[in-house]
Order: structure tokens, then C-alpha cells, then sequence
């Protein structure tokens, strides 16, 4: 009996594609209220939340705004700020 192979999907960084430029409010981490529980590194659905040793930061090329991260975050850590005009 032949055995087919099943396709796997992985998340990827940024899977839509850059996506930083229409986004209307983004995301930005208060270091001193992140307690680092990584609730919105799990949350967030374009996986652009950052681990970088012992500090959590956002990926902005692929951050979509959505506000998810801030939703999730137990001690309001993150704040959905209006993106400034390029």
C-alpha cells in the first residue's frame, strides 16, 4: 500500500506578505509593564510578535494592527497608538 504524504502548514512571519504599510494603528510595548508571559507572542495571528532573549518587540514590516497582542495582554502592557504618516 502506497503511503501519500500529508502537506504540513506552518506559520510563518509575516504569511500575507508585508503588510506594515496600510496598517492604521500599531502596536507598542510598554517594557516596563511586560512581564514577558508571551500571551501575545501566542496570540498574534501573523506571528510578528519577536522573543529576543529576555525582551518581547513587534516586527512592524508584518504587524497588521489588529490590536490581538494588546487585547491579550493581562497587565495592559501594549498600547494600540494611531501610525504616524510615512
Amino acid at each position: 500500500m502506497e503511503m501519500l504524504e500529508t502537506p504540513l502548514s506552518k506559520p510563518s512571519e509575516g504569511s500575507a506578505g508585508i503588510t506594515g504599510y496600510w496598517r492604521t494603528f500599531k502596536p507598542v510595548i510598554n517594557k516596563s509593564k511586560c512581564v514577558k508571559c508571551l500571551l501575545c507572542w501566542i496570540y498574534c495571528p501573523e506571528g510578528t510578535v519577536i522573543r529576543i532573549n529576555d525582551s518581547v518587540d513587534i516586527n512592524y514590516m508584518y504587524c497588521k494592527g489588529c490590536g490581538i497582542c494588546a487585547n491579550e495582554c493581562p497587565t495592559k502592557a501594549i498600547d494600540m497608538v494611531l501610525e504616524e504618516e510615512i
